[in-house]
């Protein structure tokens, strides 16, 4: 294999892992990281690529007289959409033979390196507000709004506090929901609130982990089994922590 052609083949394969890596770490099923890195490596000419996705990691080799197997660690997993969003459209102009090699990495760095998240102090707000309006949704009064904004607020910002302290996402969400019950409780003992039912469920639902329960069904549905099961077992750790933390609350009243 000449010089420029082995130049090709690890760009390629940098292209794909790094597609696939901003992809799974930002919230996007299993079946759609391989299926990108796919198309990708097809598009540029090399059609007999393999990859294996689970939501810790990327393998990743392509068929050939270079056959160098790259693996990539994902170690920290969010949610933003919209870089995605932007992965995707990349992949489509890769397809449609719009971005060279070159072009298409400095875009996926950009992307990576980018942070397009919302700032702290904004999802919080987005938490708390929510928070109330859940508890109105499940039927709660008025009265339980402000009740509902105050305990999902401080239970939201607790958990993004404490989880940059204690990597263990179970603590955090443990000790978020502890704060979310103690909190709803105070406001009806203390007659802001009405129903402390209502108030407990509208302020654990920015909690709750509806990404990660979309995407383990669909990764099982689509035959992705390691990821699909894997991603369930994480919503189930989640959902038992709120629900542990309630309940610890909930014992003193």
């Amino acid at each position: 294999m000449d010089t420029n052609m082995a130049h090709d083949h690890d760009e390629v394969t940098q292209i794909c892992l790094l597609a696939g890596k901003i992809i799974l770490q930002n919230g996007g099923e299993t079946h759609r990281v391989e299926d990108t890195m796919f198309r990708i490596a097809t598009s540029y000419g090399y059609a007999n690529s393999h990859n294996f996705v689970t939501p810790t990691g990327i393998i990743f080799a392509i068929d050939g007289s270079a056959p160098t197997t790259r693996l990539f660690r994902i170690s920290e997993r969010s949610t933003d959409l919209q870089k995605v969003t932007m992965v995707n459209h990349i992949s489509r102009q890769i397809s449609n033979g719009e971005l060279s090699t070159a072009e298409a990495h400095r875009m996926l760095l950009k992307i990576e390196r980018s942070n397009l998240a919302y700032p702290t102090w904004f999802q919080m707000i987005a938490a708390a507000v929510a928070s109330g309006c859940f508890a109105i949704m499940f039927r709660g009064g008025w009265q339980d709004f402000l009740p509902s904004v105050l305990a999902g607020g401080s239970g939201f910002a607790f958990m993004v506090f404490l989880h940059r302290l204690v990597r263990i996402k179970f603590v955090a969400e443990l000790l978020a929901s502890i704060v979310i019950g103690t909190v709803s409780g105070l406001c009806v003992k203390y007659g802001l609130g009405q129903d402390l039912d209502k108030i407990i469920i509208g302020s654990v639902m920015p909690l709750v982990p509806g990404l990660l329960i979309t995407n383990a069904v669909r990764d099982l549905m689509a035959g992705h089994l390691v990821s699909g099961l894997s991603k369930g077992a994480e919503a189930f750790l989640t959902a038992f922590a709120i629900g542990s933390g309630i309940a610890v609350v909930l014992w003193f009243y």
